[in-house]
């Protein structure tokens, strides 16, 4: 069973989930696990280790969401795996669409079994590389939000992140260490992408004490 750790998700998020989004994070972990046997999805699995790397990791990138009034948003979560941080943020942001994009045909398999079993509408699956879907029409420039963490580089994510994006939207790359001079290095390709370093957040996990980072890649507002 993973912990309930109201009192953390309020500390840190300013944010606690529903009794319903609790159970839903129960099935997710207890879906994980079964898939796991077959599929080698995840290193992590124990339970303080899974809530803290898995959930509380996946929803600290959008935190400046979770709080207040819910705006309906389109998301992609590029490179998803075994659905993370995609499916955290579909449970958390119930009026938003979310879609899981993957290369991998056995994870996307995996997921869409997995989506039903948690009753979460607001998820659906896409297989594919990021550098071609993202060039698609119905993909191209059409999500609010496209997030990325643990694919390659911070250059490579920022190149799959900023074509899914929107006008005025942002691409999310969650990171691990992260440095003045990495920022200082990745701000021409982002630019060079249409896009800019709106911020970088620094953050310490509340469990293992970790530094992570966040970085957030503006695409201005086009005129026209």
């Amino acid at each position: 069973m993973l912990p309930e750790m109201v009192e953390v998700w309020q500390e840190t998020l300013n944010w606690q989930p529903t009794e319903s989004q609790h159970q839903q994070f129960q099935r997710l972990y207890a879906g994980i696990l079964a898939g796991n046997r077959q599929l080698n999805l995840t290193r992590i699995t124990q339970p303080d280790e899974f809530w803290e790397k898995h959930l509380w990791d996946s929803l600290r990138g959008v935190a400046s969401l979770l709080s207040g009034e819910e705006k309906p948003l389109n998301i992609i979560d590029i490179g998803t795996g075994a659905g993370f941080p995609g499916l955290p943020v579909a449970i958390a942001l119930p009026s938003s669409s979310v879609t899981l994009l993957d290369s991998t045909r056995k994870k996307i398999t995996f997921l869409d079994s997995l989506i039903p079993q948690l009753a979460i509408p607001n998820a659906t699956t896409v297989l594919g590389r990021a550098e071609k879907v993202g060039q698609q029409r119905q993909h191209h420039q059409r999500y609010d939000i496209a997030l990325v963490r643990a694919v390659g580089s911070a250059s490579a994510c920022a190149d799959y992140a900023l074509p899914f994006v929107k006008s005025g939207g942002l691409g999310i790359l969650y990171r691990g260490h992260w440095s003045e001079d990495q920022t200082d290095e990745l701000k021409g390709k982002v630019e060079s992408l249409g896009g800019a370093i709106a911020s970088v957040e620094s953050f310490t996990t509340p469990i293992s004490h970790s530094i992570r980072h966040c970085l957030y890649l503006r695409v201005p507002i086009r005129l026209g």
